[in-house]
């Protein structure tokens, strides 16, 4: 289990009960956390060393109150996972999985949007790709919201950087199900795994 990880994706209020609320979203926060307790069974100690053996790993849209994607700027988006406010915030069920460390924010200027956790860093300015090949890490396993955009978007380039890909397929949240079947169905022909 050494060389995998699981990487969640924009599991955040706003994406599950706020202004961009999506279908399925606390489905997926209950079968990710799911997930954790199938992968991390049997290890005994604290959640901290839990994360020692399996690192989970969190991308999370960090906005500032006039991004660029919102739509009183003139974007496509209501205003979304705000610096400092309750909707930017990960959901309580995963906060014992969080390490400041190993969480990568995103779309934090205001002229930029980035979809992919690829576009994140964490405290350190270190990226998700940079931190996933310094644990040395093989296989990812993805979960979060939404499929047709930010997961995608992190699938595909976990893909580019040479990372085996399982997308946890129960453990997200989709802005429409066409949508999200259409991205699985991409997904799956340029090589990630469905689970």
């Amino acid at each position: 289990m050494t060389d995998s990880a699981l990487v969640i994706v924009d599991m955040l209020y706003d994406f599950i009960d706020g202004s961009l609320a999506c279908l399925n979203s606390k489905n997926a926060v209950k079968e990710t956390v799911a997930f954790i307790d199938k992968v991390t069974a049997g290890q005994e100690g604290d959640d901290s060393e839990i994360l020692d053996t399996y690192p989970i790993l969190f991308v999370c849209d960090h906005h500032p109150a006039d991004h660029c994607s919102f739509v009183s700027e003139g974007g496509t988006w209501p205003s979304h996972c705000v610096t400092g406010t309750h909707g930017g915030a990960v959901h309580e069920m995963l906060h014992p999985y969080m390490n400041e460390e190993l969480t990568f924010y995103k779309g934090c200027r205001k002229d930029e949007e980035q979809y992919s956790g690829f576009d994140g860093v964490n405290k350190a300015g270190q990226s998700l790709g940079e931190v996933l090949e310094l644990l040395d890490i093989k296989e990812v396993n993805v979960c979060g919201i939404a499929t047709e955009y930010c997961v995608k978007a992190t699938c595909t380039d976990l893909l580019k950087a040479g990372f085996k890909v399982r997308l946890l397929s129960k453990a997200l949240g989709y802005v429409d199900e066409a949508g999200h079947l259409a991205a699985l169905d991409e997904l799956g022909k340029a090589g990630v795994s469905i689970l």
